[in-house]
């Protein structure tokens, strides 16, 4: 275990479940349990998986600049974003590169909440907010937990007060959760429908109890960040570090649809659009000729030549296959392209894919 220098209220629980509480991101992170990671994928698709995401960082952005200080920093259109509604967006440098990607919540009175990993994302907000009506918290006694699969709903609408049901995507709602109060959203990073659950470090951990209470007898389980990983490449969902850094731009792994292009001024605006249209390479999936993950980092190659690398690998259980979320240079990153991989110590074919993976059409995450 790597000291951290934040603690979820969940530790003991994960302790208890198997995990060895792995930093990530300064917390105490439950990569693995003692279930088998399959098992648990399985659970995500078939009934629901319930996952700490606490280690994200949840920054409350309050006050009567806190709109526009939001706006300079994400590249979304902010003014879309009315109380109740969230949306996804990158955080760039001013050189128009990916320094984080967050989700941006409006809470209504002035108030925004911005979730984001391991980037940049609370840097770039104290620098916006400088000399600005508005203050900035890093609310680690927040906590965020994620119930994602087709029985996430059922489960949770039992014992809510609200109308979980009629809570659109991209959505969310304060309200109470087995008589704590909590803010439910619409949101997660799995393929699937579900829902996060944001609550204080006094009440998450009976809702996380509740939870799993509840659900064995429908296949509920709680998972690991080894399942999440799975779960999140069948759906082609990028990882900050690993699928995008701040060598890259939006157009080149994939975030263009986060940019809106008739908004004002924001942090890298002038260089993000200088880059349009000049991507070195672009971000795509592959099928590997495989039967097990391939380790991360490979190259790629075309007629001899190197024309991209492997970010993030898995093993896919359900689908039978070895997938990656790869770069691969523009005029090789049509679906069908045949490529070889090649390792320190292997070489295999593999073949550009269309993603998602899973759900291509998205029927279940926009159910």
């Amino acid at each position: 275990m790597t000291d951290s220098t934040r603690e979820s209220a969940l530790a003991s629980r994960h302790r208890a479940l198997g995990s060895g509480l792995e930093d990530w991101n300064g917390m105490g992170t439950a990569w693995t349990y003692s279930s088998d990671p399959n098992d648990e994928h399985d659970a995500v698709r078939e009934a629901a998986g319930l996952f700490d995401m606490s280690p994200l960082k949840k920054v409350l952005v309050r006050g009567p600049g806190a709109a526009a200080v939001v706006d300079h920093v994400i590249t979304r259109d902010t003014r879309r974003i009315g109380p109740g509604r969230s949306a996804y967006g990158a955080v760039l440098t001013e050189r128009g590169t990916l320094c984080d990607d967050a989700i941006l919540a409006n809470l209504g009175e002035d108030t925004w909440l911005l979730v984001h990993g391991s980037g940049e994302s609370l840097e770039r907000l104290r620098e916006s907010a400088n000399g600005k009506d508005v203050s900035i918290e890093l609310d680690d006694d927040l906590h965020d937990i994620s119930l994602q699969g087709p029985k996430a709903l059922a489960l949770l609408d039992a014992h809510t007060p609200m109308d979980l049901a009629a809570l659109p995507y991209f959505h969310h709602q304060a309200t109470e959760l087995f008589g704590h109060p909590c803010r439910l959203s619409r949101t997660g990073y799995s393929g699937e429908r579900g829902y996060e659950i944001f609550a204080g470090a006094d009440a998450i951990g009976d809702i996380w109890d509740q939870i799993l209470g509840h659900g064995p007898a429908e296949g509920v389980m709680a998972c690991s960040f080894t399942a999440l990983d799975k779960v999140r490449i069948e759906a082609a969902l990028l990882f900050y570090g690993y699928d995008m850094t701040d060598e890259h731009t939006p157009w080149e792994v994939g975030l263009g649809f986060t940019v809106s292009h008739g908004k004002g001024d924001f942090r890298g605006k002038q260089a993000l659009f200088g880059a349009e249209g000049k991507e070195r390479f672009l971000g795509a999936g592959i099928v590997v000729e495989s039967g097990d993950a391939l380790a991360g980092g490979e190259k790629l190659m075309a007629d001899g030549e190197e024309v991209g690398v492997v970010n993030s690998p898995a093993w896919s259980h359900r689908l039978g296959r070895s997938l990656a979320l790869v770069h691969v240079r523009p005029d090789k990153a049509a679906p069908g392209t045949a490529l070889e991989v090649v390792g320190e110590d292997s070489r295999c074919a593999a073949q550009v894919a269309a993603t998602p993976y899973y759900d291509p059409q998205k029927t279940r995450t926009h159910a």
